[in-house]
């Protein structure tokens, strides 16, 4: 198994429970790690035989643009599906946080799924 993450993906949305919050983009940082067997990409050195980072970055973006949802949980679990897309995938911790909702503190969410 190997491990891939990509941190501080930075994304904007409207997401949120309280009133206004839905009205204009603000942003969303996540911070994911996903499991898979890479073994043929440890001897291909093929990107088709791993996850593309790049992709799955421009994944977490567009549905994060593409949504709006009250909870960070029901974001993130449209996030998951997403990522599950690639049936190499057999593990994902996605963390999603709102760094500019509260005035000194950053609210997020964890979420795990495995296949």
């Amino acid at each position: 198994m190997a491990r891939i993450a990509l941190r501080n993906v930075r994304a904007f949305g409207r997401h949120g429970a309280d009133p206004g919050e839905r009205e204009r983009d603000q942003p969303f940082d996540i911070d994911l790690v996903l499991e898979l067997d890479a073994s043929a990409a440890e001897t291909s050195d093929a990107l088709s035989d791993t996850v593309d980072y790049a992709e799955l970055h421009r994944r977490l973006v567009m549905v994060v643009g593409s949504t709006s949802f009250a909870l960070l949980e029901r974001l993130g679990r449209a996030l998951l599906d997403a990522v599950f897309d690639d049936e190499r995938v057999q593990f994902a911790q996605l963390t999603i946080a709102k760094p500019e909702i509260l005035a000194g503190a950053t609210p997020s969410v964890t979420l795990e799924r495995r296949r």
